[in-house]
């Protein structure tokens, strides 16, 4: 990763934000990180009023979490990813931006607690089970029963959450989402959906 601070105008456009990760992150960027225009739109959503509280599932070199935390510095943004060394690159990246409501764990989604969170936003990070190209490294293991199981952990989770909950998925099925969330805006292709629990 390049040295420097993070400043405003890295938030302007994908590659200006991508030139701080290193050369084998940023050949990731484009198929596995969210584009800015994507995360701008997504954090308005998810964060509607100050004191909002977002988790990005498989939150990856920490994009989403950093670039929606600056466009929408009264709220919090959380990441949680399994791989070390990405949840290291994020946490890099969140030194150089100087932001205070951004943050990073390192583990298994399964095992966070949901409950705090008023908003999730979720890029299908378990579509790289069911692949055997494209993947970001073997560091973890992959296979359809876990792409199964995380999809069906998550889809519970979901039913769970109480009313008003917002949701951003990217690249993800609306037959993985619950019949209790209200589909109320897509964009990109329809690749990107908003919704609100009811």
């Amino acid at each position: 990763m390049t040295t420097g601070a993070l400043n405003l105008l890295d938030y302007q456009d994908d590659d200006a934000f991508d030139r701080h990760f290193s050369p084998r992150i940023k050949k990731l960027s484009k198929l596995h990180w969210s584009p800015m225009a994507v995360v701008k739109k997504a954090a308005e959503f998810l964060a509607p009023s100050p004191g909002s509280r977002i988790i990005d599932i498989g939150s990856g070199a920490g994009k989403f979490c950093i670039a929606a935390a600056q466009h929408c510095p009264e709220s919090e943004f959380h990441g949680i990813e399994q791989r070390e060394s990405l949840y290291l690159t994020a946490l890099r990246s969140k030194v150089l931006s100087g932001l205070d409501n951004v943050h990073f764990m390192h583990g298994d989604f399964t095992e966070l607690n949901l409950n705090p969170y008023t908003g999730i936003y979720f890029f299908n990070s378990f579509a790289e089970n069911l692949y055997t190209f494209d993947r970001i490294d073997n560091t973890i293991q992959h296979s359809a029963s876990l792409y199964n199981y995380y999809t069906s952990y998550l889809y519970n989770i979901l039913e769970e959450k109480p009313s008003g909950t917002r949701l951003a998925s990217y690249h993800v099925s609306e037959n993985d989402i619950p019949i209790c969330y209200e589909l109320i805006a897509t964009d990109f292709k329809n690749n990107l959906k908003l919704w609100i629990s009811r």
